[in-house]
């Protein structure tokens, strides 16, 4: 495996030794001692695995398309921002604003997120967004949500925390967000129906829960006791009635 040293290296510098690695044909990097470097990952092409020992900085795999991302720690802001395809698996926590218009790929997260994670993702063609998220999650969670799909699970919470902020699904217009666990009504945007999964929807979350278990080393029959609920929009033009035409 490539190894580079990213300790005390400027982030620009160090985004250029990651893209000359892969230039050279190098398909497994791993990057120590990362520590807020931005923009890893972004833009890249390819099957490269990239494994990340340390904290990242923000905007982190934006525009990537088809690389893989393991951080082996938290993460920070703004990952996969319109990210068009590949994988992203982080073993701790993340911040805010998490798959930003995201068209593709996936984005798996073991522990907790901040705020608006999945605005405005979007399915693009035949591609279809994932963000798997292991931990809880702030207000805003799938807002504007165009398409592709939003899971979470609540794992390890303490008992009082809640599984997700306020204004779940705000906006929403397209694709499905599935919560483990009760869903109050009273915390969801008015654009959104909850209802309990089908069959096809049941396929879904086995499908995406098994390679998230991979992933992070977890049990797909622990995490499937819980029952699951199901939200979806009620409206394409949620807003349509704000505008002139």
């Amino acid at each position: 495996m490539f190894e580079i040293n990213a300790a005390g290296v400027y982030y620009r510098d160090l985004n250029r030794q990651i893209r000359d690695a892969i230039a050279a044909g190098q398909k497994e990097i791993r990057v120590r001692n990362v520590n807020g470097q931005y923009y890893i990952g972004d833009g890249l092409r390819g099957n490269a695995t990239i494994i990340i020992e340390g904290v990242p900085g923000n905007d982190m795999a934006a525009f990537m398309d088809g690389t893989t991302l393991i951080v082996k720690a938290n993460a920070q802001d703004n990952i996969s921002n319109t990210m068009n395809s590949g994988k992203v698996v982080i073993h701790g926590n993340a911040g805010d604003v998490l798959g930003y218009g995201m068209r593709g790929g996936k984005l798996h997260i073991l522990g907790d997120v901040g705020y608006r994670v999945g605005i405005h993702m979007k399915g693009m063609k035949r591609q279809a967004p994932t963000i798997v998220v292991g931990g809880t999650a702030g207000d805003f969670f799938g807002e504007y949500m165009a398409g592709g799909v939003l899971i979470l699970l609540g794992l390890n919470r303490k008992p009082g925390i809640p599984i997700v902020g306020d204004y779940l699904g705000t906006g929403m217009h397209g694709g499905a967000i599935y919560i483990r666990g009760d869903v109050d009504k009273n915390i969801c945007g008015a654009e959104v129906g909850i209802m309990d999964p089908d069959a096809e929807d049941e396929k879904v979350l086995k499908e995406s829960l098994t390679e998230f278990c991979k992933d992070l080393d977890l049990k797909l029959e622990d995490i499937m006791k819980e029952k699951f609920r199901k939200l979806v929009p009620v409206s394409l033009r949620p807003y349509g009635n704000l505008y002139a035409y």
